[in-house]
């Protein structure tokens, strides 16, 4: 049994995850074995998020300190659940979420929450389906070079279409 110290550490720990936290996921891993729920940690620990199995009482009572979350998550905070924490890119972490449940049917997505706003499982899905931060960087960075490159090369035909043309008149022997 938790002592109410204890009860008061395990809050603000809960509160603190969720204030650094970008996005949380709330899942439903009943019926997962030990072995699966290490594996989706293993999963979540290089794309810098977390998965904590807590106590619905306990998350509700850490939820009061942020309304924007309490008031998005914390209807579904019934059964067995744990809270994906997602410090890094949100999407990143719903993807590695979205493909886990894929391969382990017990793994159930129920809600989340992000910049203010709540997250369906349709909607968490969708999330995971947008490419990373890098990956928009370097979209972004082609289409700003796409103009460039284009003129650099339209530059350059113009002395190589002159050199063609003294090539072909030396060979034709004129």
């Amino acid at each position: 049994m938790m002592t109410r110290a204890k009860k008061a550490e395990e809050i603000s720990n809960l509160s603190d995850r969720f204030g650094r936290a970008k996005a949380a996921f709330l899942v439903d891993f009943k019926g997962m074995n030990v072995e699966q729920v290490t594996t989706l940690r293993k999963t979540l620990t290089p794309i810098e998020a977390e998965m904590k199995v807590v106590r619905n009482t306990l998350a509700k009572l850490a939820l009061k300190d942020h309304p924007d979350a309490d008031s998005a998550l914390s209807e579904d905070f019934t059964g067995t659940n744990a809270l994906v924490f997602a410090y890094g890119e949100a999407p990143a972490s719903a993807k590695a979420l979205s493909e886990f449940s894929k391969d382990v049917e017990e793994l159930q997505i129920k809600t989340g929450y992000m910049a203010g706003k709540r997250l369906d499982e349709a909607q968490i899905n969708f999330l995971a389906t947008l490419p990373g931060k890098d990956e928009l960087r370097a979209q972004l960075l082609g289409t700003l070079a796409a103009p460039m490159t284009k003129f650099v090369r339209t530059l350059n035909e113009v002395p190589s279409g002159f050199l063609r043309v003294l090539a072909a008149k030396k060979d034709s022997g004129n």
